[in-house]
Parts: C-alpha cells; structure tokens; sequence
C-alpha cells in the first residue's frame, strides 16, 4: 500500500465529505473506491482507442486489396 498526499479544491472535498457521511464510509475508503473506477473507466476508453485505431488500420488493408483487385479487373478487361 502507496500513501498519497492529495489536494482537492473545496467543492470536490465538500461533496466527498457529505457523501461519505451519509454513506457512514471513510473518506480514505470513498476516495480509493473512486480512483479503482476512474482507472477501469480510462482503462476501458483506452482499449476502445485501441480497437478504433486496429479497425482503422484493418479497414485501410481492406481497402487497399480492394483497390488493387479492381485495378487487375480493370487491367483484364482491357485486355479483352
């Protein structure tokens, strides 16, 4: 276990408080909990990026062999 020096402006802080209170959980816990959810949120955007940028690539390939498919179709019917 890391320990960690944080500032928060005081909104952020006063929501935390108020929250943790009615919910009668340590801010330390309310604050971790918040941090493990922020990570599997950005981790997830991350991978979306990821599978963006893979589908992007794939479909350039894609189009690319297309292309090249009509050129050699372009190039037998002149043929003919």
């Amino acid at each position: 276990m890391k320990i960690l020096s944080l500032k928060l402006d005081d909104e952020t802080f006063e929501a935390a408080a108020a929250i943790t209170a009615e919910l009668k959980l340590a801010r330390n816990s309310y604050i971790k909990e918040a941090v493990d959810l922020y990570n599997k949120f950005k981790k997830r955007k991350l991978r979306e990026i990821l599978v963006d940028q893979i589908s992007s690539i794939e479909n350039k390939r894609l189009i690319q062999k297309l292309g090249k498919l009509n050129q050699e179709q372009i190039r037998k019917l002149k043929q003919y």
